[in-house]
C-alpha cells in the first residue's frame, strides 16, 4: 500500500530536535493520533536505534511537537509535547520540553499562526497544555523572517544561532492543572525522606517547577557530581537505583499510584536530578569547567538515561529550587538569593534565573527566565505507511 503524506518540519530547539505539527494535520482520536507519531519516530525499536524513523534514538532526539491556535484569552498558541519512548510503545504526554518551547514561537510564526513584526522582537504567547502554563517567548525577526542565525552560543550545541528569551511564568503552578496538584511542593515540604524498596531512604526536594522533578544529592547515590553519560549509563545497577527513586518520589508527588505505573507509563516526567558542590571536570566537547564558573554541578536523567547536556524545565526547576530557602539545590549554593545561577552540566556551563518571593509567608516564584536557540532543520511532508491506522 502507497505511504501517505502529513506536513511537519524538523526544527532543533536548545539542545533537543524533534517533529512538528500543526495540531490540525493529525487524528483528534489520541489513541489513532499516537499510533501515527510512534511510527514517524520509528518506535517501539528494540534495536534502540530508530533506523526506520525520524527518531534519533536518544532522549533528546524522540519528541514530537503539536501547535494550533489558542482559544485561551491572552495566548497566541497552544502548544502539546510528547516525548517518544524508545523501546516502548507510549508517547509520554505528562510534562513539557523546555528545550523544544524554544522552537515553538519560530514554528508558530511560519506557519502564519502568529502576526510578528517584519523587524525587532516577536513576543509569542505559548500555552503550555501538558502542564496547564503560560509561556512567553521572544523571537527576533529580520526582514520578515524569523533571525536563526546570530552569535549565541549554547553549551550542547555545535554552532551558534539568534537568541531567544523564554519566561516561563509562574513556573511553580500557583495557578496550577492537572499535574501541579499541590502546587510549587506538593507534600508541603522543601525536603522529604523517601524509602525506596530495596534500595534505602533518601532526602529529595519534591518540585513542582516547569515540570515536576526531584532534586537528589550526588553523595546520597555515592556520586561526586562531575560524572559524564559514559559513567552513569553504562552502570546498569546504578540507572536501575535512579528508576527506583524517581518511581517512588512519583507516587509521593501524587503523580501515580505505584511505582511500577511510573516506570511502565509515565517515562517523562517526573525527572530526577543529583546536584553537587562545584567539581572541575572535562565536558564534552572538550571545554575544561572549574569550579570558580559555576555555583553548583547538576546532571539530569532523561527517559532513563543521563542527559547529555540538561532539559530546559530541568534549567527552569533548578533556578527555582535554588530561590527556595531550604531546598536541596538551595543548601548547596549555600542558601543564595541571587536571582540567576550557574551550574556545571555534561556539555558544559549554562545560566538560568527565577524571581522569588514570600506572599503571606509562602514562596512563590513569578517567572524563571532562560536564553535558548532554534533552526529549522528541514521542512516537508512526514511519509506514513497506510496501514499504520490499522495496527
Amino acid at each position: 500500500m502507497a505511504q501517505y503524506r502529513i506536513p511537519a518540519v524538523y526544527m532543533r530547539g536548545g539542545t533537543s530536535k524533534g517533529m512538528f505539527f500543526r495540531a490540525d494535520s493529525l487524528p483528534v482520536d489520541p489513541a489513532q493520533r499516537d499510533r501515527i507519531l510512534l511510527r514517524v519516530i520509528g518506535s517501539p525499536d528494540p534495536y534502540e536505534k530508530h533506523t526506520d524513523g525520524m527518531g534519533g534514538a536518544t532522549s533528546s532526539t524522540s519528541k514530537v511537537v503539536l501547535v494550533g491556535p489558542s482559544s485561551r484569552p491572552g495566548c497566541d498558541v497552544d502548544y502539546l509535547f510528547g516525548a517518544v519512548s524508545i523501546e516502548k510503545p507510549v508517547v509520554d504526554w505528562s510534562g513539557n520540553c523546555g528545550n523544544l518551547t524554544s522552537a515553538v514561537g519560530p514554528f508558530a510564526i511560519s506557519q502564519g499562526l502568529v502576526n510578528a513584526p517584519h523587524d525587532g522582537i516577536a513576543t509569542v504567547r505559548i500555552w503550555q497544555a501538558n502542564i496547564n502554563a503560560k509561556i512567553i517567548a521572544h523571537v527576533p525577526m529580520k526582514n520578515g523572517q524569523v533571525e536563526e542565525e546570530g552569535d549565541f552560543e549554547l553549551d550542547g550545541v555545535t554552532f551558534p544561532a539568534a537568541e531567544i528569551r523564554i519566561e516561563f511564568l509562574d513556573p511553580g503552578g500557583s495557578e496550577g492543572g492537572e499535574d501541579v496538584a499541590g502546587g510549587m511542593f506538593p507534600t508541603g515540604n522543601v525536603v522529604d525522606a523517601v524509602a525506596v524498596s530495596g534500595h534505602g531512604t533518601y532526602r529529595l526536594t519534591l518540585i513542582n517547577a516547569g515540570n515536576p522533578a526531584i532534586f537528589i544529592n550526588a553523595e546520597d547515590l555515592g556520586l561526586r557530581g562531575n560524572e559524564m553519560q559514559r559513567d552513569i549509563n553504562d552502570d546498569a545497577a546504578l540507572i536501575a537505583k535512579c528508576e527506583a527513586i524517581r518511581a517512588h518520589a512519583a507516587v509521593r508527588m501524587g503523580l501515580a499510584q505505584s511505582p511500577q505505573e511510573v516506570t511502565g507509563l509515565r517515562p517523562h516526567t517526573p525527572k530526577l536530578a543529583f546536584v553537587s558542590l562545584p567539581r572541575a571536570y572535562t565536558a564534552s566537547s572538550g571545554k575544561r569547567v572549574e569550579p570558580a564558573m559555576v555555583d553548583i554541578n547538576a546532571r539530569i536523567l532523561s527517559m532513563g538515561k543521563l542527559h547529555h547536556a540538561m532539559t530546559g524545565t530541568g534549567a527552569v526547576a533548578i533556578a527555582v529550587a535554588a530561590a527556595i530557602p531550604g531546598t536541596v539545590v538551595n543548601a548547596l549554593a549555600g542558601n543564595r538569593r541571587a536571582e540567576q545561577i550557574r551550574f556545571g552540566h555534561p556539555s558544559g556551563v549554562m545560566a538560568v534565573g527565577a524571581e522569588a518571593e514570600q506572599r503571606d509567608g509562602t514562596w512563590v516564584v513569578s517567572k524563571a527566565i532562560m536564553s535558548r536557540s532554534a533552526r529549522r532543520l528541514m521542512e516537508g511532508d512526514v511519509l506514513v505507511p497506510s496501514s499504520t491506522d490499522h495496527d
